[in-house]
């Protein structure tokens, strides 16, 4: 019994850092959440969560993990960036990091334009290209955040409606 109450609280504080780590881009939020409804399932013994949730949740992290790649360099081509803007918003948005929320939501902006700027491109070009970068990153996030929440919801559904598939 002690066994599943541990897994059970493992499981708990994997989700809630995955939850945590889709807005602060220093922790994996997709892996750990994963890896907390998979510690969920095994704290049961898969009686009710089966492979076949669990293969359906992987997938729709890979996807989720894949989106948010995708979003921030398709908005960012969508608006004219350089690659060197968007390795810009990558800096920005690890640098932002350590300035708290306004840094996360404001580093990749940043690192975009000065990227585009240090190309001596105009402002309003490098300023188009940081909206870009800003927009698809929410876009991403987004998605992100509606596939977190599906996988959770999936787990939820099996684990107190359905049994396991």
């Amino acid at each position: 019994m002690e066994s599943t109450t541990a897994l059970w609280m493992i499981a708990i504080l994997l989700s809630a850092a995955g939850l945590a780590g889709l807005i602060v881009p220093a922790l994996p939020g997709i892996p750990l959440l994963v890896a907390g409804l998979f510690v969920g399932a095994w704290a049961e013994g898969f009686v009710y969560i089966g492979p076949g949730t669990l293969v359906v949740i992987v997938l729709l992290g890979a996807v989720a993990y894949g989106v948010d790649v995708v979003a921030g360099a398709l908005g960012a081509k969508k608006f004219g960036a350089s690659r060197r803007a968007m390795v810009g918003a990558a800096v920005g948005g690890f640098a932002g990091i350590w300035l708290g929320l306004p840094g996360i939501i404001l580093g990749p902006f940043v690192g975009a334009v000065a990227a585009e700027l240090s190309q001596k491109r105009p402002l309003k070009e490098a300023g188009r290209a940081g909206f870009g970068t800003m927009l698809g990153l929410a876009i991403g996030t987004a998605a992100k955040f509606a596939l977190a929440f599906t996988m959770i919801g999936l787990f939820l559904l099996d684990r107190f409606f359905l049994g396991a598939t």
